[in-house]
């Protein structure tokens, strides 16, 4: 069951508000496909991430940005029903999605929340573990996110998080984000997938844990790709993940062309093995005192 939490607005910005709201709208828009073949990454990434952060049976864990639930399900296994955890996302069709996964799996020990991941309405210190799964580089100020995980962890307790590295899904990110720059009516600098490289940096997580207090800091990198079919299946990935947003800030009457453009660019770049899709992933933990 989909709980509906009150959103707070404490930072008080409508620049930040906007921001939330767009990103939201994307992954909204997304959500029908998330879980597509072609994705897959988002899984294996989830089963990583709770592999690196340490769960234990009987733990209570929060997973932050859950999307359509994939660490929150990994996660549920290990804890067992003795444990609990609880998933949180501002885009409902995205908890849609989680919670049909759940009642089709029928997994008993998640709870689903509708709640913005950067002001949690969480009693201090009720968690063993917090994750988040390639979403902190979506929040407006990733510092006082993290920040405010801390604060609903218990002394002891693992926050981990993953983000991709660099040269993730290039060269055919870097060959989209160019043809749709180069066409009229493009606000394409202004969109969501340019900024899913901002953690790519060991040192900038690092930073980012260290800056909330945790100790103990691991941050490992893992290649997590794969051949794709072919290049309709990399435009599978555009149209359901983030990247969706740059497609859609272009002027529609060009996408049609941006479309049949780019897949001609990206066809050549496979080989007999198929289309190799590059993701590596950063994993970053860290343990408050």
């Amino acid at each position: 069951m989909i709980t509906t939490k009150a959103t707070s607005d404490r930072d008080g910005g409508c620049d930040s508000r906007n921001a939330s709201g767009r990103i939201n709208a994307v992954f909204n828009r997304a959500a029908v496909g998330y879980d597509r073949e072609a994705l897959r990454f988002f899984a294996f990434a989830a089963d990583r991430l709770v592999v690196h952060a340490g769960i234990r049976p009987g733990q209570k864990v929060l997973d932050v940005a859950t999307g359509t639930g994939a660490v929150a399900i990994a996660a549920a296994q290990i804890v067992g029903p003795a444990g609990r955890v609880v998933a949180i996302d501002m885009a409902e069709q995205m908890l849609d999605r989680a919670q049909a996964k759940i009642e089709q799996f029928g997994i008993a020990n998640v709870d689903l929340h509708l709640m913005d991941a950067e002001h949690l309405e969480f009693r201090a210190g009720y968690f063993d573990v917090v994750l988040c799964a390639h979403a902190l580089d979506l929040m407006s100020d990733m510092e006082a996110a993290i920040h405010d995980w801390v604060r609903v962890l218990k002394p002891g307790g693992t926050i981990a998080f993953s983000g991709f590295g660099a040269g993730a899904f290039e060269p055919m990110a870097g060959l989209l984000l160019r043809r749709i720059e180069n066409r009229e009516g493009s606000d394409a600098d202004q969109a969501i997938a340019p900024v899913l490289h901002s953690l790519a940096v060991p040192g900038r997580c690092q930073l980012l844990l260290h800056s909330a207090g945790l100790k103990d800091s691991q941050v490992t990198e893992e290649q997590l790709g794969y051949h794709l079919r072919d290049a309709y299946e990399w435009w599978e990935v555009v149209i359901n993940s983030g990247f969706c947003d740059l497609v859609d800030r272009a002027d529609p009457a060009q996408v049609e062309v941006i479309h049949n453009d780019h897949l001609l660019e990206v066809s050549p770049l496979a080989d007999d093995a198929g289309l190799w899709l590059d993701v590596p992933t950063l994993f970053a933990l860290g343990r408050k005192p």
